[in-house]
Parts: C-alpha cells; sequence; structure tokens
C-alpha cells in the first residue's frame, strides 16, 4: 500500500503540532523553561506543521512539503545552534536582544504559554529520555526534512 503526498503531509503536520504538544508538557509539566532558541524552533515547528496541512488539504502538496522542507532546515539549523552553544561552555544566549524581540512579538505577547522565552540556551542540558531536548529537535527537524523532502520529489501525487 502506498500513501498519497496528501497523507504524507497530514502524518507531517500531526507529528509537528505532537512535537508542540511534547514542548508544552516539558514546559509546563517538567517546568523546563523555553530560551530564545527554543521558541524560534517552536515556530518553525509550527511553521513546517501549517505548511504541510495547507499542502494536504489544497492543490498544491508540492509546494506545501517544499515550504515545510524550508522551515525544517531551519529548524536544523537554529537546533544546530543551539547544540553549539550547549557545548561551548563560555557561550550563552540568555537575557539579550534577541530574547527582547521574540518576547514582544505579538504571538509571545497573546500567547505567552506557547511563545515566551525565560529560559537559558545553557540551561538546556537536562535530558529527557536520554537526549537533551536540542538533540531531539534535531532529530525530528532531520526526519521532517527528509520526509517533507521526499513529499516533494517523488512522482505520486
Amino acid at each position: 500500500m502506498t500513501m498519497s503526498n496528501r497523507n504524507v503531509l497530514l502524518a507531517i503536520a500531526l507529528v509537528s503540532f505532537g512535537l508542540i504538544g511534547a514542548a508544552m508538557y516539558l514546559q509546563h509539566v517538567l517546568y523546563l523553561m523555553p530560551c530564545p532558541l527554543c521558541v524560534i524552533q517552536r515556530y518553525l515547528f509550527i511553521a513546517v506543521g501549517l505548511a504541510a496541512l495547507v499542502g494536504a488539504l489544497t492543490s498544491k502538496p508540492k509546494l506545501g512539503a517544499g515550504v515545510g522542507l524550508l522551515a525544517a532546515l531551519g529548524g536544523l539549523g537554529v537546533a544546530g545552534k543551539q547544540l553549539y552553544v550547549l557545548s561551548q561552555p563560555s557561550l550563552s544566549c540568555g537575557i539579550d536582544p534577541m530574547e527582547t524581540m521574540l518576547n514582544k512579538i505579538p504571538t509571545a505577547e497573546y500567547l505567552p504559554w506557547l511563545f515566551y522565552a525565560e529560559g537559558l540556551c545553557q540551561d538546556a542540558k537536562e535530558k529527557f529520555m536520554g537526549l537533551q531536548v536540542p538533540t531531539w529537535a534535531f532529530i525530528w527537524f532531520g526526519i521532517l526534512a527528509a520526509v517533507t523532502a521526499w513529499a516533494m520529489l517523488r512522482k505520486r501525487a
């Protein structure tokens, strides 16, 4: 049984939004506060999910997959930057202009429980299921990038 691009895109959207649910669990149940790079990754997971959802529900599934791929690649870059920050004890991304700017975006003001950055990047060393949270984000962005690229490049619509 083969899956249509629409079903693949719906699965990508479900995974992306599920990862936001996991972030909410980490923040509101385990009290791991998001740093600026974490919040940017949340925006990018949502962008992947929305692009995939729009692609699945319109006549342009390959366009949705392409936009989702760009967001996933951006997420790989941001998660990679956070992993680099964690590997360099002298680096930080705490209370700085990026955090101030992120926290003034309307989404952060109206949905602070989702988009307000109040943690420090170097504090993201706590492990969840054996890996640091930024490592999980990097892995998931890689999976989402691979699947969206596959959906965009395959012949089947």
